[in-house]
């Protein structure tokens, strides 16, 4: 594989620890043994808004919570323990609006559109008849229509948002009841309980894993929903509670208490312990399975609730449903606010007009056209009461030039926005064509549709997240010597093609007739297996996190990224076959030999490290480090 800074080599470092078993360690709060509610602490602000008005933007507190829990203490199987905690059910809800809230949200929202406010403002006006000159119901009707048309738009997309939370709601989970499974709602889930899963089920909530059908208590799911990853990641059961296996009176009779952090987003972090039998167990991360994942070839598994409803990770990640406005609407309102100021200046000058016209000629016509009652003194004629006169006339005007301001605009524009995604809905070319995952496009909202043909920046965290990343072993150096080149007849480097011939792989009864390479030198070097080849392809074999499934009979990888999964292909291909996984060993298959080694420790890629490294026990008893990664990490640690 071709990579200007990222070679793979092979090191053993000089220093070997002993591996130890995962140790729990409190947070800072801290954890005691007496069974108390989640703890408050204060907050450093004092929150502001709440009470009745709560749910208006204006009024929604943006401080953290007063009493914000330090730590979360359940039972299993123990409901009546569990109800004096109140923690929160498994119901969610993403909608934005009930049969209360609806209306007056919803005009709090509209009215902050310049022109549905300007309207309202001016109707207020025309309610008063010394500056109104038209009747109220004239300006009325049409507002009334627009916040109408806007109203029900905004109520058939939260509709479809209680029809989501309903469906959600309605799912079917098992839960374990006095050895025996009782078919529930999602939304009757309650913190403490144990439920069983099947394959290709969603989780329900954040679950604890207690046992699972696969070896070792190894259960696999994916993660798309969470972090749109479709790789499969593992996850493993408690070791004290993987004995109950599928045993219901077992797991009935489990009382293990739970000792953990309070509900946060954090989906890669998770510290608690369980007590049970007079013993502590840590728990990670590794033993969690959080709602929105899907168990994947796993038959079963079984899970105590931990967080459930908004307090799971996903749902304390989603937010509330805000209320958005496009970059066409910040536009229009820019816009009205021009007319507006338009008008204000047309007003004024008609005012100005006006106060002319009255102190040179209307005052003293006041006999044929007498001044309004409110006017004071109307016998003097003087400054003041033109002054209030021409004060009064500057609303007339503005209600008189209304129709410059378009309110029928943004009926339009709305209009337009809800064809525009029937258009999205049934468009066949938008169209994702993959089987039993075929995925049609589905405008969800029909507020930020014109927002597609906008689009300025792209930010993404790696290349495959808007493209379709694919890596090949093309090349690789070992010992020094290059292999991958292809020579053409006078002994230039050339590109391979279409019609360069591919080496015949078909002795290796798992190969892949897809994986190709060009450089029989490799191959041959391999069969004679040469220590460093071999070492080599070991490396590739032994030193990654990929996840071995079987489709349709045929062995395939689910890898994090594609660069481990091309050098795992790679190494198969040669031979050196990944065959499975637990948490405790790893099993290759080394041309034909089966081989199961060992796994000590895996120090996982990152940023810093920049590289990836597996501690593993061969058959012959040694251990040996394998480790991956940059050439420039590499390298400093050979030298």
């Amino acid at each position: 594989m071709h990579l200007p800074k990222d070679g793979y080599e092979l090191t053993i470092e000089n220093t070997m620890h002993t591996p130890v078993a995962p140790v729990y360690s409190p947070p800072q709060q801290g954890y005691n043994d007496k069974p108390s509610e989640e703890k408050p602490t204060k907050s450093s602000k004092s929150g502001g808004g709440g009470g009745m008005f709560s749910w208006l933007p204006c009024c929604a507190s943006t401080s953290k919570e007063k009493n914000a829990p330090t730590e979360r203490r359940l039972r299993a199987n123990d409901r009546e323990y569990n109800a004096q905690f109140k923690y929160a059910d498994n119901l969610i809800k993403t909608s934005k609006y009930n049969i209360i809230t609806f209306i007056p949200q919803n005009l709090f929202e509209q009215f902050q559109r310049i022109a549905n406010f300007y309207f309202l403002v001016l109707m207020i006006l025309q309610f008063i008849p010394q500056i109104s000159s038209i009747s109220w119901y004239s300006t009325a009707v049409p507002l009334v229509i627009v916040l109408a048309f806007s109203a029900i738009k905004d109520g058939y997309d939260d509709v479809q948002r209680h029809v989501s939370d309903r469906n959600v709601n309605g799912r079917k989970s098992y839960v374990v009841r006095n050895g025996s499974l009782c078919e529930e709602d999602w939304s009757n889930v309650k913190v403490g309980d144990v439920i069983r899963m099947m394959s290709n089920q969603f989780v329900a909530a954040d679950l604890l894993l207690l046992s699972t059908s696969e070896p070792y208590g190894v259960c696999f799911i994916e993660t798309m929903e969470l972090d749109g990853e479709t790789n499969l990641k593992n996850r493993g059961a408690m070791s004290c509670t993987q004995v109950m296996g599928d045993d219901l009176d077992g797991i009935t009779r489990f009382d293990g208490e739970v000792v953990c952090e309070p509900p946060n987003n954090k989906l890669d972090k998770f510290q608690g312990k369980l007590i049970w039998n007079n013993q502590e167990y840590g728990i990670t991360n590794d033993n969690i399975l959080l709602r929105g994942c899907i168990l994947k070839n796993t038959r079963w598994c079984y899970g105590v609730v931990v967080f459930a409803g908004k307090d799971t990770k996903l749902m304390m990640n989603s937010g509330k449903t805000k209320f958005k406005r496009t970059s066409l609407d910040r536009f229009l309102n820019i816009l009205i606010v021009g007319i507006v100021l338009f008008l204000i200046a047309m007003c004024l000058i008609c005012t100005i007009l006006c106060a002319v016209w009255e102190y040179q000629t209307g005052r003293y016509f006041t006999v044929y056209l007498p001044w309004d009652d409110i006017v004071p003194n109307p016998e003097q004629r003087g400054g003041r009461q033109i002054a209030l006169i021409a004060f009064l006339q500057f609303f007339s005007y503005v209600i008189l030039l209304n129709t410059v301001v378009p309110i029928s605009l943004y009926v339009s524009v709305e209009i337009i926005r809800f064809i525009h995604s029937l258009w999205i809905n049934y468009d066949t070319k938008m169209y994702y064509e993959n089987g039993e995952k075929s995925v049609p496009a589905k405008a969800h909202t029909t507020t930020l549709n014109e927002e597609l043909g906008q689009v300025q920046y792209v930010f993404s965290d790696k290349t495959g997240t808007l493209t379709q990343n694919i890596m090949t072993f093309n090349k690789c150096t070992i010992n020094g010597i290059s292999y991958g080149d292809v020579y053409d007849n006078k002994g230039e480097i050339v590109e391979p093609n279409d019609r360069t011939p591919s080496l015949d792989f078909s002795w290796n009864s798992s190969s892949e007739s897809t994986f190709k390479f060009y450089d029989k030198n490799l191959m041959d070097a391999t069969k004679r297996q040469v220590q460093e080849i071999d070492l080599f392809w070991r490396l590739l074999a032994l030193c990654h996190t990929v996840m071995p499934e079987r489709d349709k009979g045929q062995l395939v990888y689910q890898a994090q990224s594609p660069d481990e999964h091309a050098l795992t292909s790679a190494a198969r291909n040669f031979g050196y076959v990944f065959r499975a996984r637990t948490p405790q060993s790893i099993t290759i298959e080394v041309m034909g030999k089966e081989e199961t080694h060992d796994l000590l420790s895996i120090l996982d890629f990152n940023n810093d490290r920049k590289r990836m490294s597996v501690i593993v026990r061969g058959s012959d008893g040694k251990i040996r480090l394998y480790c991956k990664g940059a050439d420039m990490m590499i390298m400093q640690r050979i030298h």
